[in-house]
């Protein structure tokens, strides 16, 4: 998406000028006001798919459209906030494994790097999130796609209509194949351009997609939705380095489902799954058969449609940086001990997802 930075500058001579100049026509004619100049329009472009674009930014702007904010929400629901100002998305569930829906704000305790916090926003509704669903293309997925694509479709169906969602295919690359849309038959189009071959870029297609989300955007509640069957093996980054830039500010929570096996490598893919999950508070999914991945997105989306939005603003100034721990509580007459999800933690101040370079 071009930018737009049009700045008019003139001296005080040439202001005069020109203020002279409106003031005798403004006497000679009695015509109304001047029209106003229509404002520059922008279209949101999608990576392309078929050379190979990735969801994420590029070193220069031919790589990646950057983003800009726009007060034309076209429909959506966009939420804007104080900028200092830390938005929790939580998941409250009681002893018996069941979400909590009746809470309200004074039920809420939030610690930043462990001393209260007071809460100034509080909402308890089903509000559109950005998704950005991220399936794994790679070699050993081939017969399981149909069933994944089936389940991703159904997570669609069973979410906020007004939700927009992207599809982002990955093996040892990562294809943004469709933008934003709420459109089914798009979306359907999408996770059909099936090429499994090659490794699994796991953590790169994570970052990469969670990064198109916090740039682009324009719903502030954001998701991941990730189906992979095996163990990262193609990445130029690690699991910890892939973690922390998913805890920068804005960013979206994960929850992923991995079909994988009992020998070694698919625990390691397990235990990297479940950290990515519990660190930006998501949930991860391990099914035994192929059976349970539609009934598991069914799960995910009752999930991110009966959260709690509780909003803060941080008592050590955000400027100074660093990573900020966070832990929430609830406590309420009626309910026994219950637990609440939500991310763990995040950098403050400039420190963010950063663009990813690969090597050629």
């Amino acid at each position: 998406m071009p930018g737009w930075d049009i700045t008019l500058r003139l001296s005080k001579r040439v202001a005069g000028v020109f203020l002279l100049l409106g003031i005798a026509i403004c006497a000679a004619t009695q015509s109304g006001p001047p029209a106003q100049p229509a404002s520059p329009q922008t279209e949101s472009k999608p990576a392309d798919a078929q050379t190979g674009a990735a969801p994420p930014a590029a070193p220069d702007n031919s790589q990646r459209p950057s983003s800009q904010n726009s007060s034309q929400d076209e429909g959506a629901l966009i939420i804007r906030k104080d900028v200092d100002e830390v938005l929790l998305h939580a998941t409250v569930i009681d002893s018996r494994e069941r979400i909590v829906t009746d809470l309200d704000k004074s039920a809420f305790s939030v610690f930043e790097d462990g001393k209260p916090q007071t809460i100034i926003s509080f909402r308890h509704e089903d509000v559109p999130v950005a998704m950005a669903i991220v399936i794994d293309n790679s070699g050993s997925m081939r017969e399981k796609r149909n069933k994944v694509n089936q389940a991703a479709l159904n997570l669609v169906r069973s979410s906020n209509p007004k939700d927009q969602v992207c599809i982002v295919n990955f093996n040892d690359e990562y294809y943004l194949d469709q933008d934003f849309t709420n459109d089914l038959l798009k979306l359907k189009d999408a996770l059909e351009k099936i090429n499994a071959s090659g490794g699994t870029a796991l953590y790169e297609a994570v970052v990469a997609s969670a990064d198109h989300l916090r740039r682009n955007a324009q719903l502030e509640k954001k998701v991941l939705f990730v189906v992979t069957d095996g163990e990262d093996n193609a990445s130029l980054e690690t699991l910890e380095q892939a973690v922390k830039q998913l805890q920068g500010e804005n960013s979206p929570a994960v929850y992923a489902i991995g079909i994988l096996g009992e020998e070694e490598h698919p625990k390691r893919a397990r235990r990297a799954l479940e950290i990515i999950a519990d660190r930006t508070g998501g949930l991860a999914f391990f099914p035994k058969t192929l059976n349970e991945v539609d009934e598991i997105s069914s799960t995910v989306a009752r999930d991110i449609r009966n959260q709690y939005t509780i909003g803060y603003k941080p008592t050590n100034p955000r400027g100074t940086g660093g990573f900020r721990s966070v832990r929430v509580e609830a406590k309420a007459k009626g309910h026994g001990k219950m637990t609440v999800r939500t991310k763990s933690g995040y950098y403050a101040g400039p420190q963010g997802i950063e663009t990813l370079h690969r090597a050629n």
